[in-house]
């Protein structure tokens, strides 16, 4: 039930140890930069708070850029998890007792590191994700915000105190720490999600257990470093962060596991809703970050050159695979014309290519799996009667390439307009007013992100709610 996002083995090819290591990336002169985040041809997987070890499979990571292998991970089995729980749940029990200003003063200082090693991090992130290397960088700076959003909580955790209605009586409200939180994020922003849970988590006394996804495990390990670095120079049990590179299991075993206070976790709507149940069957308490469907109105007030420059971030992002992308744009029938035609003109000038290259606006998906439901989903739009106005191909090219698509012809309601599909493909509806467009954007079952482009004042309040 876990395959479409928590494991992507099928998608990584797997190795024993013996493999020879000169074909991967790291060993290339131009990536030795990899071996300043303490990255090695092979890398154990887990970090259980001790040690660093991995008693699972070996994999590969893969850059879509190329195709080619990064460097070698061990992953952790149940045992290595297990390992991890208990050692945190071990750390709890002091870092609960340390001052909320004091836990603030330690991630100030995983602050510092991540600045200290931004350039060579969003690299990474680049060459592991293939999103753009400035993208690499804004994701970096993301943790290091939500750092400093942390930092300055650190001080204003308390309570509340109130008079009572019985005589002689006072209200009295205190904050604890839940204990272990547990943080399963996905490939597309590897570091920064895990960012916002784990800076917060620390703040307020708790520990964290982090499973990455399994297409990202160098981001997770090079991060993960970082932390336990700055934990063991202040002599902190390292366990308060835990981290465990691995699949399936890995995932179903954190949903179940009532060691997990709080499960917080990044993906589509599809397994959310699954991770979510797990959850809960135990009592437990989760937090869901899921996929969306996302739309942009566009009225017959709107001014179309705004619209324009809103679009290109909306819907290159990440190359299409942002949970906020934009994927359905509803146009007025007044405009329909015009917005089309430019956004034409916009993706002929759109550059597909390697993400280190300042020039290149779009890089390519993820993994070969994403080039796959490309090609699907293209056939099915052929198929159901969609017009393909631009795009539609792979890339003959090494790496994971794809043409940015626009398609029109489809109806609101058809199942691939419905359909959250992570990849670059842009569907274009006509509307006629301006509650039409409001109800086929709430159709959906995802929600997440909208957008109205308008001039009016009521609309946009009534686009509101």
């Amino acid at each position: 039930m876990f395959s479409r996002l928590l494991s992507v083995s099928s998608l990584v090819p797997r190795y024993g140890w013996t493999r020879q290591y000169s074909g991967y990336l790291i060993n290339q002169p131009e990536y030795q930069w990899l071996k300043e985040l303490g990255l090695q041809e092979k890398n154990p997987g887990v970090y259980d708070g001790t040690k660093w070890c991995g008693s699972g499979p070996v994999i590969d990571s893969i850059s879509p850029i190329n195709g080619r292998p990064i460097a070698a991970i061990q992953e952790g089995n149940k045992d290595d998890y297990n390992n991890a729980v208990i050692n945190s749940m071990n750390a709890w029990k002091i870092w609960r007792e340390v001052p909320g200003p004091l836990r603030g003063n330690i991630v100030r200082e995983m602050n510092e590191e991540f600045r200290k090693n931004k350039n060579s991090l969003g690299k990474l992130i680049a060459l592991e994700v293939g999103k753009l290397q400035s993208e690499g960088f804004d994701e970096v700076d993301d943790y290091i915000k939500c750092c400093d959003l942390a930092i300055g909580l650190s001080r204003m955790i308390g309570g509340h105190i109130s008079p009572s209605e019985r005589p002689g009586h006072m209200l009295m409200e205190q904050w604890n720490p839940y204990g272990l939180v547990g943080i399963i994020t996905a490939f597309n922003y590897p570091a920064s999600v895990f960012g916002w849970n784990q800076s917060l988590s620390l703040v307020c006394g708790n520990c964290t257990v982090w499973k990455g996804s399994p297409s990202t495990p160098l981001t997770q390990i090079a991060v993960s470093k970082i932390v336990e670095r700055v934990l063991t120079s202040n002599s902190i049990p390292a366990g308060v962060c835990t981290s465990v590179c691995g699949g399936a299991d890995i995932g179903e075993s954190m949903c179940k596991d009532k060691r997990i206070n709080v499960l917080s976790f990044t993906g589509s709507t599809q397994v959310g809703r699954k991770v979510g149940v797990m959850v809960q069957e135990r009592f437990g308490k989760s937090i869901l970050e899921l996929g969306g469907n996302n739309a942009i109105l566009v009225d017959e007030t709107a001014d179309v050159d705004i619209l324009m420059n809103e679009l290109y971030n909306g819907l290159f992002v990440a190359n299409g695979q942002c949970c906020t992308s934009t994927r359905r744009l509803i146009v007025h029938d007044s405009l329909y014309d015009e917005v089309l035609r430019r956004l034409l003109k916009m993706y002929s000038k759109t550059k597909v290519g390697d993400p280190f290259d300042d020039e290149v606006r779009l890089g390519p998906v993820h993994t070969n799996g994403s080039v796959e439901m490309f090609e699907k989903t293209i056939n099915l739009i052929k198929e159901q009667g969609g017009t393909i106005e631009c795009g539609g191909n792979v890339i003959n090219r090494e790496g994971y390439y794809v043409q940015p698509t626009i398609v029109t012809g489809l109806q609101h309601d058809n199942e691939l307009v419905m359909r959250e599909t992570f990849v670059p493909i842009l569907y274009i509806l006509k509307s006629t007013s301006i509650d039409e467009s409001i109800k086929w954007n709430n159709e959906v079952e995802q929600g997440l992100a909208s957008s109205l482009f308008t001039q009016s004042i009521e609309r946009m309040s009534r686009w509101m709610g």
